[in-house]
């Protein structure tokens, strides 16, 4: 008996690990993004037209938020966690959404490149 195929997927078959094309994705998000190259982030967010394909990027985003975020100081590791939670509203709120998936992408890779700028200014001071 065939599977029915739920609203926001396509039904089509990959061979490709999802988890991890969600994490060369998220990669490949963050590195134009830090060039401020708006052009291939809108091209990047724009092919993604599957739920799934979003939440898989989103995914590989957090776990790199989250990584990157225990090597802060305590206050600022408190802050990037409530940052995180309302990331995780925006994305709860556009669940069925990819428009709104997508912005929450986006905000989740500004996140990360925030994080990143805290980091280096901890470090620079250390």
């Amino acid at each position: 008996m065939p599977r029915p195929i739920r609203p926001g997927h396509s039904g089509a078959v990959t061979t490709q690990d999802p988890a991890a094309e969600g994490r060369r994705r998220a990669e490949a998000l963050l590195a134009a993004l830090s060039d401020g190259e708006d052009d291939a982030v809108d091209a990047l967010l724009g092919g993604l037209t599957e739920v799934r394909d979003l939440v898989y990027v989103g995914a590989g985003l957090t776990a790199i938020a989250r990584a990157e975020g225990r090597a802060l100081p305590t206050a600022q590791r408190a802050q990037a966690s409530t940052r995180q939670l309302r990331l995780g509203q925006l994305r709860d709120a556009n669940r069925d959404d990819p428009a709104g998936l997508r912005t929450w992408l986006r905000r989740g890779g500004e996140e990360i490149l925030f994080i990143r700028s805290l980091q280096a200014a901890v470090d620079r001071l250390a």
